[in-house]
């Protein structure tokens, strides 16, 4: 009976300690379960807040330079409309930007000289396969490099001169890049000069300006160079629209100032003012550069001397290949065969400013004498 007893006691107690032990893995188990799952959660939510971040690190660099930025007053970003002028130097570039500067609420200044010298660095990397490629493993995108392009052009022109409602740029050569400039600024306006390239290559020439790539002594290498140049900037200009970019000729601003600042005016949506005929009045709101080769001459009132000044001046030689070596001077309307051609009659208000001008300059020479 003793025995009995015992036995039944050690069962039981087997049978609970078994039971217990049981108990106790099983709430281990869970306790591993809860733990797996609470450290799986941890990580899903550490990658989903990192992937979040870097979503929101992106978007900026896809929408440019969206968010308006403010200096002394002005509000400026990639939205606004800015004005670009440009052409082959030597083409009026300095007295069309002059003119606008003359003007209450626009404001150009002078030739930055870093913006078409970025522009171009940007096209050599895009030119290479093997740097795009290389660029693009480095993480260095198109988004990025045209956010820090946009980002660079605007704080040049912003803040390189007074403020003003309208602010314009006047790099000749930044209209080689027409189609990429109105990528990132949509709003932005181009203002084409063109002029007879004989006349242009003569003004480089006595001038001498230099110019990367140009060789300066050469009638026949600079106006060779001067019709591939315009040609570029020509066919940009078109492509963009005449809604976007105008063409503007020396010629007619110089001949009919009136008539040419107002259908300018027109096509920048920005009310005409007096003060653009007489920018030589104005010159102490306008920056000149005192290492421009156009300063000089943008000081004095519109004057009709450069309009023929290369008359005889270009070598029998070019002149017979003219056709075939400066194509776009006959695109654009100058007669290659003609090496005295007529560009119209001027206004009686630009011949009463060349009578003036010349009569003051008589009387200066006489002073001195």
């Amino acid at each position: 009976m003793l025995l009995n007893t015992t036995i039944k006691t050690f069962y039981v107690k087997s049978i609970f300690g078994r039971k217990s032990r049981m108990t106790w893995r099983s709430s281990t188990l869970v306790k591993l379960t809860l733990i797996l799952l609470w450290t799986v959660s941890l990580y899903g939510t550490y990658f989903y807040a990192a992937e979040k971040s870097m979503l929101k690190e992106e978007t900026p660099v896809q929408r440019y330079v969206n968010e308006p930025k403010k200096v002394n007053g002005i509000h400026y970003d990639r939205f606004m409309p800015l004005i670009f002028v440009g052409g082959m130097p030597r083409s009026g570039t300095t007295l069309m930007r002059t003119m606008l500067d003359a003007h209450p609420q626009v404001r150009c200044g002078q030739e930055t000289r870093v913006i078409p010298r970025v522009l171009g660095l940007r096209a050599s990397w895009f030119k290479s396969s093997k740097e795009r490629v290389r660029l693009k493993e480095a993480g260095v995108t198109e988004d990025v490099i045209n956010e820090a392009i946009t980002q660079f052009i605007l704080e040049v022109i912003v803040k390189h001169g007074k403020p003003a409602p309208y602010l314009c740029n006047k790099d000749p050569f930044t209209l080689k890049s027409i189609e990429y400039l109105f990528k990132i600024f949509p709003n932005c306006r181009f203002i084409f000069m063109i002029r007879d390239g004989r006349a242009t290559t003569h003004s480089i020439i006595t001038r001498k300006v230099t110019i990367s790539g140009f060789n300066v002594e050469s009638y026949r290498d600079v106006i060779t160079k001067w019709s591939n140049a315009m040609d570029t900037m020509y066919q940009q200009c078109i492509r963009v629209g005449d809604s976007v970019c105008m063409m503007v000729r020396y010629e007619n601003l110089v001949l009919h100032p009136m008539q040419e600042t107002k259908r300018i005016m027109k096509f920048l949506d920005i009310s005409w003012d007096e003060s653009m005929l007489n920018h030589e009045k104005h010159m102490l709101n306008i920056s000149l550069s005192s290492v421009e080769r156009s300063t000089d001459q943008v000081r004095k009132p519109l004057y009709l001397d450069a309009l023929t000044s290369w008359f005889g001046k270009i070598p029998l030689d070019v002149q017979r290949d003219l056709a075939r070596i400066a194509p776009m001077l006959d695109k654009l309307g100058y007669d290659p065969r003609n090496m005295r051609p007529s560009y119209g009659t001027p206004d009686e208000f630009v011949l009463n400013k060349t009578r003036l001008s010349n009569n003051e300059n008589a009387l200066q020479e006489n002073f001195g004498a």
